[in-house]
């Protein structure tokens, strides 16, 4: 497939979006969000998209077909604390380097030099224990710094992130009133994730129950959504642009499920971006293995796909590597229309916003 040079310059995925379209609240219950189905009728014959809502999905999807979800959980990734001067801080804790040393983003971040202490919670406090960390490295790539909590050796900061912590919304959520689990999805089992993995926002453990019976199979990966999330293209020549990694685990039962699936029929439906990154990161030498370990895999138009057929996604900021990756699938041009018909049909965006089914026939045809 050949590029036009749109596809690969950072203006070519612009798009303007009334502030009122941005999601501040989840609905409820999660699977009456709005679903949007992109679909052909046959090869070179688009279809207009579908609406639905998002519980009509068991009959969207065929018997046999497998979804691939993320289970990361969201962690109470916020702390609020002050230094030693007084000064409150705010941190974003980004991952753990070693243990108890985290990449953090830290604000205001001028002000904290090597060897700067932190201090969080209230001494004496006994819903809040208080703890100490110290700035020990600046780090280049991210702004951040990297710290170090004072805690014995056998102790975890994760222990004690649901009493320090809150759950950290995207910036563009700052008028909500949800409830934090409202921020994970229904299958959220490993801590890691400092955003929500957000197409799986949508699944009801009933609705989970009714692909099941209608013999649409499930499975899971894990990969701890990072820094990228937060962080936009800022290169006009996209191909130039560098991922940020972020952990995965993509399982020996799960790949063995795959080739399963598709040797009985079936097809790979991916939950959301971040699956898609996994299962074709554990992909790039040609076919897919099991792989734990980090990726940062770009993709964007004239990406070669290996494993993901359909994809199950929300709808995403402008000129952000999310709405590149999902170019890639349908190509650039159909997504933007796609996106200027839902602004117009009033869908809910980002987060919390409605969902988009891409379904496998809609996929461009060099993809």
């Amino acid at each position: 497939m050949q590029n036009s040079d749109l596809d690969i310059s950072l203006s070519g995925y612009d798009y303007e979006l009334p502030p009122e379209l941005i999601a501040q609240n989840p609905v409820v219950p999660r699977d009456s969000s709005r679903l949007m189905v992109i679909n052909s009728l046959d090869a070179g014959t688009l279809t207009p998209p579908l609406d639905h809502i998002f519980r009509d999905l068991p009959e969207l999807l065929k018997p046999g077909d497998l979804l691939v979800m993320n289970n990361t959980r969201v962690i109470p990734a916020r702390l609020y604390g002050h230094k030693s001067t007084g000064a409150r801080v705010e941190v974003l804790l980004l991952e753990e380097k070693q243990h108890n040393c985290w990449l953090a983003l830290v604000k205001p971040g001028k002000y904290f030099n090597i060897g700067t202490e932190i201090v969080f919670g209230d001494q004496g406090a006994e819903l809040t224990p208080q703890l100490t960390a110290t700035v020990i490295e600046r780090d280049e790539n991210t702004g951040g710094r990297l710290l170090q909590f004072d805690l014995p050796i056998n102790v975890s900061l994760l222990q004690f992130l649901h009493k320090l912590g809150e759950i950290p919304l995207p910036p563009y959520i700052n008028n909500s009133h949800a409830l934090e689990e409202q921020y994970q999805t229904v299958y959220a089992k490993y801590d890691g994730a400092i955003a929500a993995p957000t197409a799986g926002l949508h699944f009801t453990p009933e609705l989970l129950v009714k692909l099941r019976e209608r013999g649409i199979q499930q499975e899971f990966l894990t990969l701890h959504v990072g820094v990228g999330t937060f962080r936009p293209v800022e290169v006009e020549d996209v191909t130039t642009h560098q991922m940020h990694e972020e952990w995965i685990e993509v399982s020996g039962d799960l790949v063995e499920k795959i080739y399963a699936t598709r040797n009985a029929g079936g097809r790979i439906i991916a939950v959301g971006t971040t699956v898609v990154r996994a299962l074709e990161g554990a992909a790039q030498s040609g076919s897919l293995q099991p792989y734990t370990g980090k990726v940062n895999l770009f993709i964007y138009p004239g990406y070669q796909w290996r494993v993901v057929e359909g994809l199950i996604t929300n709808f995403h900021l402008p000129r952000s590597s999310l709405l590149m990756l999902v170019s890639s699938l349908i190509g650039r041009e159909r997504l933007l229309d796609i996106y200027n018909q839902a602004i117009a049909s009033r869908y809910r965006f980002y987060s919390f916003g409605d969902a988009m089914l891409i379904l496998p026939e809609a996929r461009i045809c060099c993809s």
